[in-house]
């Protein structure tokens, strides 16, 4: 991030709490929530998907509290972090600057749209490359497909030959991201 972020422009990122997770036989492992299915339609940790939600709503109540517009905010995250920017952008009733979710997916999206609270209108940048073997890409393109079904700017861009990882080219397409929703005030 810090080759990206436009000058002006602060960057915050946490590290997931550590947690036995499901997926990788009950050890411990830093994880937002648990995962527990690599089946699209499988049982998700709805219960700790709100939980660290509401941490990432707290970091934003306390930029604000800061003098930090909440408009200023840009959220985001790689894999299971860009799945919770997702799912908390949504759920947000502060109105946000914007959303960069990286090789990830919408948890909870039998919920959707109908629980979305918030940001219908922000610009959301989803970014996937199409030989994700970790989250896989038709996982990212029907996280797509029902998002612009409800958000007036999501967009879904691929990127050729990537796996589970980033590229020079998605860097550039943040930080144009960024530059576009973060101009000097």
């Amino acid at each position: 991030m810090a080759a990206i972020r436009p000058p002006h422009v602060k960057v915050i990122c946490p590290t997931a709490p550590t947690m036995p997770v499901t997926l990788n036989a009950g050890f411990r492992m830093p994880s937002w929530f648990d995962l527990r299915s690599l089946d699209a339609d499988g049982p998700e940790d709805e219960e700790g998907i709100k939980n660290a939600c509401n941490i990432v709503h707290k970091m934003i109540d306390e930029e604000v509290k800061e003098g930090i517009a909440s408009e200023r905010i840009v959220i985001g995250g790689f894999s299971q972090g860009g799945a919770l920017a997702l799912y908390s952008a949504l759920r947000c009733n502060k109105t946000l600057g914007g959303v960069m979710a990286l090789s990830c997916w919408l948890p909870m999206h039998r919920q959707f749209p109908g629980a979305a609270v918030g940001n219908k209108d922000i610009p959301f940048v989803q970014c996937h490359g199409d030989c994700d073997p970790v989250v896989p890409y038709k996982w990212g393109q029907a996280t797509a497909t029902l998002m612009k079904q409800f958000l007036s700017k999501a967009e879904f861009r691929t990127y050729r030959g990537m796996a589970h990882g980033s590229s020079d080219e998605e860097m550039r397409d943040l930080k144009k991201f960024l530059e576009a929703n973060l101009p000097p005030q």
